[in-house]
């Protein structure tokens, strides 16, 4: 809308220029299809490099709801279901996706609330939201094999975390470890959904790296639809993917691309010169300007996330003036008179687009 600015989510603009320009020089290339050509090939090659797990298996997807589905299904048996935080994309804003798919999303309390005596309201500044504890995780799958009745109830099959979370919060190296022990211990694979993931890596606030992941997790995927692509997201097996037939099962989802070098052509663009990185590190700085200018005027961070995902309680006739000029989404209502939104910054954010949004707060 004309006259009108939108950090509503990082997934508002197209793509980056780059990419484009790559996608209109192969235009008229005859590339044969399903992932099988060879930027596909090339894409997948430079990943591994990235990770340093040269026998990686790499696959290429549309959509994180659709990825989180595939990767699921195929890590789970018809019994069993996904460990997840309370806040977890897959438990909270998908649909009931992965229930739908006949798995059940069995969830953890994630780190959040803390008490704000100020008028009795409820206030969240924590690092920690979001997140699942390795204590909890164990506890939760011990407790189900104590109980003389597991045999009739859904397995604890895989473990997902988002990283970033929903919240915008990193999990430290320490603590992507300790997860990674408890699911080692008891053998079941750890899914890392990396719809931001490099907002993530790209955090002044972090000590984990994409090796790191790869060495900790068994299945992952790096986003390429809120970082700068048209569309996708890379899915990563670092240890090789766990099924004999993984492209039957991606197919069985509508996962599999018919024109799949538009996806791989953009992962081999975004993976050439750091361009992943580099994109990634302007939506952090952005966000870092936006959270001065926030702090500035006043107010009061609901999360203190480390990435491109910044929250503020406004009061709610604040909020409908700042809507005329401003796309902000909506995160949840703090009382009666007050919402909690949340402004991203992307890829593409530029210094005016902050200097916009301070005159309009």
């Amino acid at each position: 809308m004309e006259g009108r600015i939108s950090f509503s989510s990082d997934y508002t603009k197209g793509a980056h220029p780059r990419l484009l320009e790559r996608l209109q020089e192969t235009n008229f290339e005859q590339i044969v299809g399903y992932g099988t050509d060879e930027y596909c090939k090339s894409a997948a090659d430079k990943i591994k490099t990235a990770c340093n797990k040269k026998d990686a298996d790499v696959f290429f997807l549309v959509g994180g709801t659709q990825t989180n589905q595939t990767i699921i299904d195929m890590l789970l048996e018809p019994y069993e279901g996904v460990v997840a935080a309370q806040t977890g994309h897959v438990a909270a804003h998908e649909a009931g996706a992965i229930e739908f798919s006949g798995h059940k999303v069995l969830t953890l309390p994630s780190f959040d609330e803390v008490p704000n005596t100020e008028n009795g309201k409820r206030a969240v500044y924590s690092d920690q939201v979001g997140k699942i504890n390795a204590s909890d995780l164990k506890k939760l799958i011990e407790d189900f094999y104590a109980d003389d009745n597991h045999e009739h109830m859904v397995f604890p099959g895989a473990v997902y975390i988002s990283h970033p979370t929903e919240y915008g919060t990193l999990y430290s190296k320490a603590e992507l470890e300790e997860i990674s022990g408890v699911c080692k211990e008891f053998k079941i694979p750890l899914f890392l959904d990396g719809a931001r993931l490099g907002y993530g890596l790209m955090s002044k606030r972090t000590d984990v790296t994409l090796e790191d992941i790869a060495n900790l997790v068994d299945v992952f995927y790096i986003g390429g639809t809120k970082v700068g692509a048209l569309f996708g997201e890379a899915v990563v097996f670092p240890n090789g993917v766990p099924t004999k037939h993984p492209v039957p099962i991606i197919k069985q989802h509508g996962a599999l691309l018919a024109k799949g070098w538009l996806l791989g052509l953009q992962f081999d663009t975004l993976f050439t010169d750091n361009l992943y990185m580099d994109i990634s590190r302007n939506a952090i700085e952005m966000a870092e300007l936006l959270r001065e200018g926030l702090k500035e005027k006043g107010y009061q961070l609901y999360i203190d996330s480390p990435t491109n995902q910044q929250f503020i309680t406004m009061e709610d006739d604040k909020l409908a003036e700042l809507s005329k000029h401003v796309g902000y989404g909506f995160w949840e209502k703090a009382d009666d008179s007050h919402t909690v939104i949340r402004l991203a910054t992307d890829w593409a954010t530029t210094r005016e687009d902050i200097e916009t949004l301070m005159k309009y707060l």
